[in-house]
């Protein structure tokens, strides 16, 4: 017969070992697919908005562990050739996509944009991931009517795809040239928290 310290013992390490598989099962991955407006481009390590993502979530005691799988410089060609590698990696929850702004500065083709980004998409959701994507918009010296065709493209793959939607990465930020860096391109350390808030209630919502 057990002696009984030793019986509540073994309940006891029955009980934690339940917990313990269950919070580490509970836990989700979510994957940020970006160019240099995520990789802290010409900002302190630490403090760019994936980074402040991070530390938000934690600071809400929410499990989630973030990868930042963002290159300065990538274009949604780039990103559709590094996905299948880091889903198979990482096996991430939801995927974040921060892509088309370096497509859109060369000038690509609307209809090229938008055929990557559906297959980024595609690839994202065929291992059950979903995905966020935050919009972005061209300049006004790119012409009216490749900035509108440009702009249009995240409504048209979200709707396509079934997929959640920034409207604009940029809001609050694009309008205010203090919060962009010398080269008028990147955003500033400061206008970090801005893109963070952009993004947050899209993704709180893919987290429930």
């Amino acid at each position: 017969m057990i002696p009984r310290h030793r019986f509540f013992l073994c309940i006891a390490f029955v009980f934690f070992s339940c917990f313990v598989t269950q919070s580490y099962a509970s836990s989700k991955t979510i994957l940020v697919l970006g160019d240099s407006l995520s990789a802290e481009y010409g900002i302190t390590r630490g403090s760019g908005w994936v980074a402040l993502l991070e530390k938000r979530l934690k600071a809400q005691k929410k499990n989630v562990v973030v990868i930042n799988a963002s290159i300065s410089g990538d274009t949604t060609s780039g990103g559709k050739l590094r996905l299948p590698a880091l889903l198979k990696k990482y096996k991430p929850n939801i995927v974040i996509i921060e892509l088309g702004a370096n497509d859109g500065l060369q000038g690509l083709p609307v209809t090229s944009i938008e055929a990557n980004f559906n297959a980024i998409v595609s690839l994202a959701k065929k291992t059950g991931a979903r995905v966020l994507l935050l919009g972005m918009k061209m300049p006004p010296n790119y012409g009216d009517v490749y900035a509108h065709q440009f702009a249009g493209i995240y409504a048209s793959v979200a709707k396509k795809t079934g997929s959640s939607r920034v409207p604009f990465f940029l809001e609050k930020v694009a309008e205010n040239k203090s919060l962009f860096q010398a080269d008028g391109v990147h955003p500033t350390e400061a206008a970090q928290p801005f893109l963070l808030n952009n993004v947050w209630l899209h993704l709180l919502n893919l987290l429930k």
